[in-house]
């Protein structure tokens, strides 16, 4: 009897449209789920005239696998994930692999990968964007871990993945984590994003008072301009359009300003801290959901706290160009604060990631795919040593050229008392980067008055660190020290 070619455990909605995208590249799928009825409704619904074996059992499902047999697991991350793992171990033979298709935590799979390469089997973390539109018709994927297992899994990876102009959206991301990693910083990315479109929105209409007629018609048009053309604002568009059937007003006007997270936004913003990565926008994103969420709070407050009064008297249409400049020049630091801390995972971990190749796979399929990651893969493509973001020549030359947009639009803000975190955090990220010189300079002797942590000096060699006793003025009281503490 023939078995299938793939099999995958958990039948979410992810799971499910992922089953039925691979049986759909010509590739027949065995399914299973813990919960057997679970089952039984996806083969009534949507799997029973495909070629999908329906599985009730672990044992079952694994024997209805061919050699060496692929598993890919869409169940929830943490525990839920080594629970299964743990099953299937003693069921497995050399050569067999587990794909873990969720958003796990990095460090979760660098551990898994080591325990089952240790015992021949392979283990590749898999990011996957997309949403379940993406998972059913090609999500862009990330996977890392066994390379081995990638090169087997390949043909089937890159026929259920996102096609694009220069090939689907899966690469070999790199070892153990890596591609959790890149996944996790792709969803920091994306809460950067989704945060810059909000405080355009809001500026949009708070400021100049915009319907959501008008609001739809603005992000439709930005959306066929080269710089902003991407899903996210596509959607937005639509979203202003969409009517409540209960009110006939707009929806969006209806939905509880307090966003959810699911934790990933976090992780990157925790993990750049550890690494000593700056990622102030993607952070300020990440700060805006915590402060949506205190709404009782914030109602109580604004009948206490009250700001500007001013009204806005200028030109409407000179101003919704100065926000389009003010997105896009803060979208370009929220990448670049992307792509800077994959760089410096990358060494640190000894990814080895291809910044290039990994804004190819991001340019379909995901949920930040967007026409100027192309540019980003010019970038990396022609400089893969590229510092930062801000330096390829295109990215500069565009943020030197609307900059002024950019600060009038965040100056205006500030005036109207309308909050503006990512934004204003972009515009301090491309600030403080391109300044020689920064006012740490009191810090350091900050802490060395305090503290004695030493300091280094500007007219002598890097490397070289020196104390001070700050409460005698004398300059006797210098002394060169080996190392800071």
């Amino acid at each position: 009897m023939s078995k299938q070619k793939f099999g995958v455990i958990g039948l979410g909605v992810m799971g499910e449209n992922l089953a039925l995208n691979v049986e759909s590249r010509g590739f027949p799928v065995a399914v299973y789920n813990r919960t057997s009825s679970v089952t039984d409704k996806f083969m009534a619904a949507r799997g029973g005239t495909k070629q999908v074996k329906a599985t009730y059992s672990l044992e079952e499902f694994v024997t209805s696998l061919e050699r060496p047999r692929r598993i890919l697991l869409m169940v929830k991350a943490g525990g839920p994930v080594d629970a299964v793992i743990t099953q299937l171990k003693p069921l497995l033979e050399e050569g067999d692999m587990i794909i873990d298709g969720g958003n796990s935590l990095y460090q979760d799979t660098e551990r898994r990968t080591k325990d089952l390469e240790s015992t021949g089997l392979g283990f590749v973390g898999m990011g996957v964007s997309g949403g379940e539109e993406g998972a059913l018709k090609g999500p862009s994927l990330m996977p890392g871990g066994t390379e081995q297992a990638y090169r087997d899994l390949e043909p089937i990876l890159t026929a259920i993945a996102a096609q694009v102009d220069d090939g689907p959206c899966v690469t070999y991301i790199g070892p153990g984590g890596s591609g959790h990693y890149v996944k996790m910083v792709h969803n920091g990315i994306e809460y950067g994003d989704m945060q810059l479109i909000a405080e355009a929105y809001d500026l949009l209409k708070s400021i100049l008072g915009l319907d959501h007629h008008q609001l739809h018609k603005v992000f439709a048009q930005w959306n066929t301009t080269p710089e902003l053309d991407s899903f996210l604002i596509e959607i937005t568009a639509d979203i202003f359009r969409y009517l409540d059937p209960q009110t006939n007003g707009p929806l969006v006007e209806m939905i509880m300003d307090s966003a959810g997270q699911k934790g990933t936004g976090r992780w990157t913003a925790a993990d750049a801290l550890e690494l000593g990565v700056a990622i102030p926008t993607i952070a300020a994103a990440v700060n805006a959901r915590i402060m949506s969420s205190a709404k009782e709070e914030r109602v109580a407050a604004s009948k206490q706290l009250t700001g500007p009064s001013i009204k806005f008297d200028g030109d409407v249409q000179e101003f919704i160009n100065k926000v389009r400049d003010a997105l896009y020049c803060s979208k370009i630091c929220s990448y670049a604060q992307g792509m800077d801390l994959l760089s410096k995972a990358s060494k640190q971990f000894g990814y080895n990631l291809n910044l290039g190749e990994i804004a190819r796979i991001w340019k379909g399929g995901c949920i930040i795919r967007a026409a100027f990651l192309d540019k980003i893969k010019q970038a990396f493509d022609e400089n893969p040593e590229l510092p930062n973001l801000l330096l390829a020549p295109e990215f500069k030359q565009t943020i030197l050229d609307r900059q002024e947009a950019w600060r009038d639009v965040i100056a205006m803000s500030n005036k109207m008392g309308i909050p503006v975190p990512a934004f204003s955090a972009s515009l301090d990220y491309f600030d403080s980067y391109r300044r020689d010189r920064l006012p740490q300079n009191l810090t350091q002797a900050q802490r060395d008055y305090f503290g004695a942590h030493t300091y280094e000096r500007t007219d002598k060699p890097r490397g070289e660190f020196f104390h001070t006793e700050w409460t005698q003025t004398s300059v006797e009281t210098l002394s060169k020290t080996g190392q800071p503490e």
